[in-house]
């Protein structure tokens, strides 16, 4: 049977049952208690710790356990072995078998890895930490300037992702949220219903490390969520973007949106910037295009939300009159001016 089938059955029966409780007919059945295995309490501690000891979201959770199931499965199969059994020979070969063969290209995985064996170490199960045994990702070459759409562009895709549809109506609405706040994906799908202030027109946003921004609701946003709550969201949930098919839950990751802008693109033919498309692509697109309107770089920093000025600089190796201006004070004048011609390059 389909997932989503299963699911719509599922609501509905649970739905039924609720209605019958209610009324009095019948009583509400007891769940089966399941006897934890060793990885269901594994994974219960390793939760705990990534929220209690690192400080990590739900959604960077969500994937470290992932790995965290990927490996032990890897290593020791369907019965959890000894954890002092596990070599550095034993994390090469996974991360190898991930990357088909090749060393890691992304930081992703390794960086999974090690919160799992500095878990392992930190807790008492492995008498040495494997963690320093992890390879590094290998770096590509940055580019001078990040990928970006123009804004003709943006907005060909914003009216694509657009449907009289549950789904249309969600997609334009998150794509919106990307494009108009320059929001990262998991900023955006964070997003709680309370979180939105319509009497003052503004949202707030869960960032980067636990650091909450609150930020004006452009009328074109407001109005587009607006038009998906009303038209086109069901379910209980008081996260604002929720599936589509019962029982309309939250998303455990980010790649709804890549979803999204992806099948936008083939809506109207237009030629990604890059190979991959992800939702950082409408962040990138915000940011330039202040720029080329006269921004300062503090105020796109500020509409990013970076903690840093220094995470600005990226999109000023075009402008040196703007890298100038948030450097700090060079020892000597030779030294500036050659800091500067190695910028314009």
């Amino acid at each position: 049977m389909h997932p989503n089938k299963y699911n719509q059955k599922r609501f509905c029966l649970e739905r039924f049952i609720d209605a019958l409780v209610e009324s009095g007919v019948a009583e509400r059945p007891k769940p089966k208690e399941k006897t934890p295995t060793r990885l269901d309490r594994l994974q219960a501690e390793y939760e705990s710790y990534l929220r209690d000891q690192r400080g990590l979201t739900d959604a960077t959770i969500y994937h470290c356990v992932s790995f965290l199931k990927r490996f032990m499965a890897f290593r020791f199969g369907e019965t959890l072995g000894n954890f002092n059994d596990i070599t550095p020979h034993d994390v090469v070969d996974f991360l190898r078998k991930l990357r088909g063969g090749t060393a890691p290209r992304d930081k992703t995985g390794p960086s999974h890895l090690r919160n799992l064996f500095r878990f392992l170490f930190w807790s008492g199960k492995t008498k040495r930490d494997l963690a320093a045994s992890i390879p590094r990702a290998r770096q590509p070459a940055k580019s001078t300037l990040p990928r970006y759409l123009k804004p003709d562009e943006v907005e060909k895709l914003l009216d694509a992702a657009w449907a009289p549809t549950p789904v249309g109506r969600r997609n334009y609405a998150m794509l919106m949220v990307l494009a108009r706040l320059g929001l990262r994906a998991p900023e955006a799908i964070a997003i709680q219903l309370d979180d939105i202030d319509w009497r003052n027109g503004t949202i707030l946003i869960r960032g980067k490390g636990k650091r909450h921004d609150r930020m004006p609701l452009p009328d074109d946003v407001g109005k587009a969520i607006v038009d998906y709550i009303k038209n086109g969201r069901r379910g209980r949930s008081r996260t604002l973007f929720v599936s589509s098919t019962p029982p309309n839950k939250p998303f455990v990751d980010a790649q709804i949106l890549n979803t999204a802008l992806k099948q936008a693109f083939a809506e109207t033919g237009i030629i990604p910037p890059q190979k991959y498309v992800g939702s950082h692509l409408l962040r990138h697109s915000l940011a330039t295009d202040m720029l080329r309107k006269g921004a300062s770089l503090d105020e796109i920093g500020d509409v990013l939300r970076h903690r840093s000025r220094m995470s600005t600089t990226i999109y000023a190796r075009h402008d040196v009159d703007g890298l100038r201006s948030i450097a700090p004070p060079w020892p000597n004048e030779k030294r500036a001016l050659r800091a500067a011609k190695e910028a314009r390059a």
